[in-house]
């Protein structure tokens, strides 16, 4: 749709982050999503990394239809439901061992929040009071509720509310690509776990309740992958302290790095889980947290976990995901992500052969990003005025490519994208998503091979 199009229409009564227009949707199919022109845009991002089996999928589709025909909503103080049930016992199976007990939220911001409030009160229930302070990383993001900002380490979002907020101790993220260090090394992986512990010791060991990590990065790292041996230390330096690890699976998880969860490829296990985006695929809101039975039943036990939401276990929601589950399953979407996802992400690596203003490409599977720089030798990161991250997103878009970008440097420098297509994506989405991608580079080639002149 062209500008003087979106300008045509009425005056919206809506409003997000700005007043920029997008044209209106008409349809959405599998990868793609067309406007009410007509035009056609392969979903490169999956939303925001939520359409994880593509859109519109019939399982799904006839699974709403037939519980809308027996029920769209069930009080959980009023009612248990088959759909939340099930859908919390297939969601449990999927878990660590151990994991056992599902509590049914709308969104990642409320499984963040609802991580956040059962940690602290297990730590009541089992006179930890005194344990309250969560470590998160920097940069990170967790949600947009206060609770969920206060670990965020993303200036932009975080900042206006500072004064609002408990803000929780930060540690460095383990970004080895910006640092000159070697990914591969358990040294370097030792070197970044070892961070959270001095910050647990400089908090106070019997103060601190929590740490909170992505496995695989999100829109603020842009699929961070964690240096080698990373994962295992930090779950050894928690159970050591006695402190919580909460893995924030919202994005990662569901199958789109090639295991339903992004733990999965390092076999460690968290005390808690936070699941949303990709669980319920964009089919209605849906999310979850998962504890180990031995974090609930003292809560249960000590009168109960004082939290909730109106639309917690909403059995419509749950009959979503639950087929969403059956999608991932019978078509073993998660084995396409790994394959598909390393077609990709090869593909991706070789455009840094034609454009030097790419830095660096990573992720797993389908949870993908490459970031643009200055220099590739010291990782400089274009100029912040060029709004390099906003650029490309128009130009692909103008394509009829959707990606989705962030800052890299806490929000205030550095551009990523994440490329992230349905994991029912094939060979041919990537040539594709490649084509199309490339033509956006090309285009973005002369004001960035211009800004890499100047710096020198």
């Amino acid at each position: 749709m062209t500008q003087p199009l979106l300008n045509a229409r009425p005056e919206s009564h809506l409003f997000y982050q700005t007043r920029a227009r997008r044209p209106l949707l008409a349809e959405a199919r599998d990868v793609y999503m067309w406007d009410i022109e007509g035009k056609r845009y392969l979903d490169g991002s999956s939303g925001a990394m939520v359409s994880n089996i593509g859109h519109s999928h019939p399982h799904v589709l006839s699974a709403m239809r037939a519980q809308m025909d027996k029920s769209t909503f069930g009080y959980r103080l009023h009612f248990e439901t088959d759909p939340s049930e099930r859908l919390a016992a297939k969601t449990a199976a999927l878990m660590p061992e151990g994991m056992e007990k599902v509590f049914f939220v709308s969104g990642g911001s409320e499984a963040v929040e609802s991580a956040l409030k059962i940690a602290r009160q297990y730590a009541l229930a089992t006179g930890q009071g005194a344990r309250w302070k969560v470590i998160s990383r920097q940069p990170s993001y967790h949600g947009c509720t206060l609770g969920a900002l206060a670990i965020t380490g993303y200036g932009p979002l975080a900042d206006p509310f500072a004064p609002m907020m408990q803000m929780m101790p930060k540690i460095p993220a383990p970004r080895a690509y910006l640092d000159g260090l070697d990914a591969g090394d358990p040294a370097t992986g030792a070197h970044y776990a070892a961070m959270l512990e001095a910050e647990i010791i400089a908090q106070g060991p019997d103060t601190v309740l929590a740490f909170i990590v992505e496995p695989i990065g999100g829109a603020s790292t842009g699929a961070l992958v964690p240096p080698q041996g990373y994962m295992q230390a930090v779950r050894d330096i928690c159970t050591r302290h006695g402190v919580l690890l909460i893995h924030d699976e919202v994005m990662c998880g569901g199958g789109r790095t090639g295991r339903f969860l992004g733990a999965d490829h390092w076999d460690v296990a968290p005390d808690i889980i936070a699941l949303s985006k990709g669980f319920g695929a964009g089919y209605a809101p849906l999310g979850a947290m998962i504890a180990h039975d031995r974090i609930v039943n003292p809560v249960l036990d000590h009168g109960g976990f004082a939290h909730g939401f109106t639309y917690a276990g909403n059995p419509l929601a749950c009959a979503a995901g639950l087929a969403v589950l059956e999608v991932i399953e019978t078509e073993a979407l998660t084995d396409n992500a790994a394959r598909i996802g390393a077609i990709l992400k090869a593909r991706l690596a070789g455009l840094m052969d034609r454009f030097p203003f790419i830095g660096d490409v990573r992720g797993k599977g389908l949870l993908l990003a490459f970031e643009l720089v200055a220099d590739r030798a010291t990782m400089e990161p274009l100029p912040a005025a060029m709004n390099a991250y906003l650029e490309l997103v128009e130009l692909a878009y103008a394509e009829g490519l959707i990606i989705y970008a962030r800052r890299t440097r806490n929000g205030q420098a550095g551009d990523h994208f994440l490329v992230c297509p349905p994991m029912t994506a094939t060979e041919a989405h990537v040539d594709e998503i490649i084509a199309k991608l490339t033509a956006a580079l090309t285009a973005f080639a002369p004001t960035a091979l211009r800004a890499m002149t100047e710096r020198v």
